[in-house]
């Protein structure tokens, strides 16, 4: 079955040179570039996915860490869970998610002297702007991904097709 094989969830979120495997379960994904008021920083995170028994992805943050702002490392916190089942409507079978995503941050100066409604409405912007990205990216990718795994049998090499300019196909 194509979903119990919960890493292609992971490889449908991001471009390959964006994903280290870590183990089987565990990936490490840099986002791309935020830019929040004058800063930009490049939030890593490390996501565990795991498949249930009947075909529920589930996906969980299980560490982060900003790149190019060491003082805002120190005091970000990201937790993003998620899940993706198949579920039956008149003999075709559709996929449902649901993604959550929390972000704190102790706001240093001169941030932190801005008005709590401003940095929180631009804040949520920020990450409303991330999960729309994710959701847009995951359909077509994984649409794509399923449609060559269909073609072709469970052999299909993961996101061959995804590859870097330039790259070697794995």
């Amino acid at each position: 079955h194509y979903l119990r094989q919960p890493e292609r969830i992971v490889y449908a979120i991001a471009d390959l040179n964006r994903i280290q495997q870590l183990t089987q379960k565990r990936f490490r994904l840099k986002m791309n570039p935020l830019h929040f008021m004058s800063l930009t920083f490049q939030p890593t995170v490390d996501l565990e996915v795991w498949a249930e028994s009947d075909a529920t992805v589930n996906l969980k943050s299980v560490g982060c860490e900003i790149l190019g702002l060491d003082y805002i490392n120190q005091r970000f916190a990201l937790e993003l869970t998620g899940k993706l089942h198949p579920w039956e409507d008149q003999g075709v079978t559709k996929l449902t998610g649901r993604a959550d995503l929390m972000v704190k941050v102790d706001v240093p100066l001169p941030f932190s002297l801005t008005p709590k409604p401003i940095l929180e409405t631009t804040g949520n912007g920020l990450l409303k702007s991330v999960l729309v990205r994710i959701k847009q990216t995951l359909m077509h990718q994984l649409l794509l991904d399923y449609r060559q795994w269909a073609r072709n049998g469970t052999q299909t090499n993961i996101y061959s097709q995804q590859q870097a300019p330039g790259a070697p196909a794995t």
